[in-house]
């Protein structure tokens, strides 16, 4: 299926400050240079904040993370979880469609939502506060057909129940997830045919469903307020870098490390590069036409004075090596997409195969 990205954006996007702290602590279970490994939880992070994922979103938490835009982005748009389009406010419908679903009645579900909430899928519902998709198996098949609302699943479903549930959730009650017939969870129908002793002794739900009843909200979405434990590893002595900020854990500091600060500049390898404090006549070089390089290195390269084709094609073997030692996260890209090579057909006026694309993709 093609994911595109959303065609109206918004100029920018910031974590709450909660969300921020939270976000810093995700990135300090990882090692220094392994902090694209953050990736999923910072997005899904932005997208309950959000509601969905924006491309200054997406973009903004590769910058956190020192990755290349482009990354993010195939990040973002591999996986399903990640909405890159609005979705209702209230809450954003996922039916099951596949096999076991569909034999037991997921066009009723798909109809229902047709009706009460959008013809097409991603439309929002009149007032904005709701949407649906068709999804792929979500892996409840003995409780076919169901749907996954928020964070909870509802299975068992009838077309009645399931337009009561869209009425309730609009009435601004969250219906109790699980099966909608009665079962406990996914035993036989027709009830328990051993362990039945167990049956006299259980909880009024099962562990899934108790947990989401307890939580009280689980169509809400996650805003930093919630005081979660952020960064418990820190207390069992991680070998992480200290920090500048810390968060309370059970009464005693616990540092959470922040955003990753390029490396400082090393003077043991090669030659540093002459630098300019600004690009000539105000205006720099389209950087990203040298193969290798995307809007975070482009960055990089402004912040060491780097801003035209003619500086990186008079780079010697020296300068080129210095370059490569300190491109914060992209140590030996300069050498390994042969920057230098390209940027002297670029200076000279003359476009690469790679270059030649890019003008042609922005026509």
């Amino acid at each position: 299926m093609l994911r595109r990205l959303y065609h109206e954006q918004p100029e920018s996007f910031a974590f709450t400050p909660a969300n921020q702290e939270w976000a810093e602590a995700q990135i300090s279970k990882y090692p220094e240079g392994r902090q694209a490994s953050a990736i999923i939880p910072l997005l899904w992070r932005a997208q309950e904040q959000e509601g969905w994922l924006s491309r200054p979103a997406i973009e903004h938490v590769a910058d956190m993370l020192g990755m290349d835009y482009i990354r993010a982005l195939e990040v973002a748009t591999f996986y399903f979880m990640f909405q890159l389009q609005p979705v209702g406010k209230a809450a954003h419908f996922q039916i099951c469609g596949t096999l076991s679903c569909m034999i037991c009645g997921a066009e009723d579900l798909v109809a229902v939502c047709k009706d009460k909430i959008a013809p097409k899928p991603f439309q929002l519902s009149e007032d904005g506060r709701f949407s649906w998709e068709e999804v792929e198996c979500l892996g409840a098949c003995a409780n076919a057909p169901m749907a996954q609302i928020g964070k909870d699943y509802y299975e068992d479903l009838t077309a009645e129940r399931f337009s009561e549930i869209i009425d309730e959730l609009a009435a601004g009650r969250v219906p109790v997830p699980g099966p909608q017939n009665g079962r406990y969870a996914a035993e036989p129908e027709s009830g328990l045919t051993t362990l039945k002793d167990f049956e006299s002794g259980r909880a009024k739900h099962n562990a899934s469903v108790q947990r989401a009843v307890d939580l009280g909200d689980t169509v809400k979405r996650i805003d930093g307020t919630e005081v979660p434990l952020v960064a418990p590893w820190r207390a069992k002595g991680a070998n992480h870098a200290p920090a500048p900020s810390s968060v309370t854990l059970n009464e005693e500091p616990v540092a959470v490390t922040a955003k990753a600060a390029p490396a400082e500049a090393s003077a043991a390898v090669g030659t540093r590069p002459a630098a300019l404090d600004a690009p000539r006549g105000g205006k720099a070089d389209d950087l990203r036409k040298i193969k290798g390089i995307g809007r975070k290195l482009e960055k990089l390269c402004h912040e060491l004075g780097v801003y035209h084709f003619d500086q990186i094609a008079g780079w010697t073997a020296d300068e080129v090596a210095w370059v490569d030692e300190n491109l914060a996260g992209f140590k030996g890209r300069v050498s390994r997409d042969g920057w230098v090579e390209q940027a002297k057909i670029l200076a000279a006026g003359g476009e690469t195969e790679f270059s030649r694309r890019m003008d042609e993709d922005d026509a």
